[in-house]
């Protein structure tokens, strides 16, 4: 029988104690860990991309990521790390989403998820309370905002590991993708010497009369923008004789920074963290649909 993905969590964990793994390799391991037959192994979802048993390995090893108990080393790779081992020493022999909410990373990815309902794990919410208080649309709505959730969370954790000249590029394309860049408009990545504190422009026309200047910081999580930096952008824009600017950031601005962008005759548009990972699943950049499901209702009007 395939486990389910909390039962796999602590598993995973401990796939990765040792050092660095790949991801298809723990899944292999817990395959024959868990003793699957080959009709098992080979189950798929009903998208038939993807087997059960790797969704929900993926699945365990990404909620074990947002409690901080596990990292992404590289591309398909991941390992434990010390709080992850201190977890496996500490922890009951089954680690859920319950024993996650210990973590404040957690509990935070928790509180992004709008359809939330506090406290109450997601795959425990099969009792007949929870069943007579949500319809199958709002059970529907509410598991497609938990996928958006973890992604935009992925996403951004992505670019804060890559560079800071992928991170500019990223911003840019995201913008061109978002109609920016206008009818043959072109777009260039400025970071580096040189630059006059801006990272990016757009040229909404093919002549480049109307651009827009960006500029792309790569922040960490729990970290701000400050007032400072927002000056200094403003003050690059006068050095291009321009009158408007995006500040793009993985972290969040600062009430002090929002006020100054708002009191500066320059129109800077702010776009943080949450609202970034939000237009890139928008837009498509960086991530790609996966499955589409399909709804059907009556047709009052047919029956009339």
């Amino acid at each position: 029988m395939i486990p389910d993905f909390q039962t796999l969590m602590r598993p995973v964990l401990q796939s990765a104690e040792t050092g660095e793994r790949r991801v298809s390799d723990v899944i292999e391991d817990m395959c024959d860990q868990f003793g699957l037959t080959e009709a098992e192994r080979s189950e798929l979802l009903s998208s038939g991309r993807q087997t059960r048993m790797a969704n929900r390995v993926h699945w365990a090893r990404g909620y074990l990521k947002q409690a901080g108990l596990v990292r992404a080393t590289r591309r398909g790779f991941f390992e434990t790390t010390e709080e992850g081992r201190r977890a496996l020493a500490e922890a009951p022999e089954r680690i859920t989403i319950k024993y996650l909410e210990r973590y404040p990373s957690f509990l935070e990815f928790k509180t992004r998820k709008k359809a939330s309902r506090a406290g109450e794990d997601p795959v425990e919410a099969s009792s007949a309370e929870s069943v007579t208080q949500a319809t199958p649309d709002e059970i529907m709505a509410e598991a497609e905002e938990e996928i958006r959730s973890g992604l935009a969370s992925e996403l951004l954790a992505r670019l804060r590991e890559g560079s800071p000249k992928f991170f500019e590029e990223t911003v840019v394309r995201l913008l061109m993708a978002m109609g920016y860049g206008g009818p043959k408009g072109r777009s260039a990545v400025l970071g580096g010497a040189g630059d006059d504190g801006v990272d990016g422009v757009i040229d909404k026309d093919p002549l480049g009369v109307d651009q827009v200047y960006v500029q792309a910081k790569r922040y960490a999580e729990g970290t701000s923008v400050g007032s400072g930096e927002i000056r200094d952008f403003f003050g690059a824009l006068g050095m291009k004789d321009v009158a408007r600017g995006i500040f793009v950031t993985t972290a969040h601005f600062s009430l002090a920074a929002k006020a100054t962008a708002e009191k500066l005759g320059a129109r800077i548009v702010l776009i943080d963290g949450p609202r970034l990972a939000e237009l890139m699943i928008a837009y498509e950049v960086g991530c790609q649909v996966k499955q589409v499901f399909q709804v059907h209702e009556i047709d009052e009007g047919f029956f009339e």
